[in-house]
């Protein structure tokens, strides 16, 4: 929780408590379906939580405004950002359905009334959003084949209706192969000073 507080000093008690209790949640969960490593567990915090968080450095995400959290495994990042941002709603997708039960065991105990999860592909899903969101899920080139035409056709953020994705590692040639020239590429090292962020970046491409 002090790691969080460091960079988000300004949350209000009670998403304090929320972030408290959903380490609780998966704390438990983990112990039936493996949704997080049993080596990061203990990181929680750090490397999933204020990791989801990095988005939230990028965008402000106003009042109603629509997330798609593509891939989301056991709600990251959007079950953070869900917290961190209690007026917008977030469609939290993943074609593994037993990955679900832990986010709406988490939505419950946590009192998330801004979740709502999908057992679907992010392609299949009927809907259009200001943003999709994902994190370590596939390569740029597939994570824009399943998400053309899921944008909104009007934006209310000071970033453009778009895809952000958390990524790890050196992006040079999974962005020459998606065909985009300009993505905007963010180290997390410059907004968190943890060691495990070194090799971490956030990937946005405007849609």
């Amino acid at each position: 929780m002090d790691l969080l507080l460091k960079y988000f000093p300004d949350i209000t008690t009670e998403q304090k408590q929320q972030f408290a209790q959903m380490q609780a949640v998966y704390l438990e969960w983990n112990e039936k379906i493996n949704v997080i490593s049993r080596k990061d567990i203990d990181n929680l915090y750090e490397r999933h939580v204020l990791h989801s968080l990095a988005i939230a450095k990028f965008v402000s995400f106003k009042p109603g405004a629509k997330i798609m959290d593509l891939g989301t495994g056991g709600g990251f990042p959007g079950v953070p950002l869900a917290i961190l941002f209690p007026d917008a709603r977030f469609h939290l997708v993943d074609s593994i359905a037993k990955k679900l039960k832990v986010i709406e065991a988490v939505k419950e105990s946590c009192g998330l009334q801004n979740i709502f999860t999908f057992h679907s592909r992010a392609e299949e899903m009927p809907y259009q959003y200001d943003f999709v969101v994902t994190r370590a899920v596939a390569p740029v080139k597939e994570l824009l084949q399943w998400t053309k035409g899921k944008y909104l056709a009007k934006s209310q953020h000071n970033r453009h209706n778009g895809l952000i994705a958390l990524k790890g590692g050196d992006l040079t040639e999974e962005l020459k192969d998606s065909g985009i020239a300009n993505a905007t590429v963010l180290p997390l090292t410059g907004i968190f000073t943890e060691e495990s962020f070194k090799e971490k970046a956030l990937v946005y491409i405007r849609r």
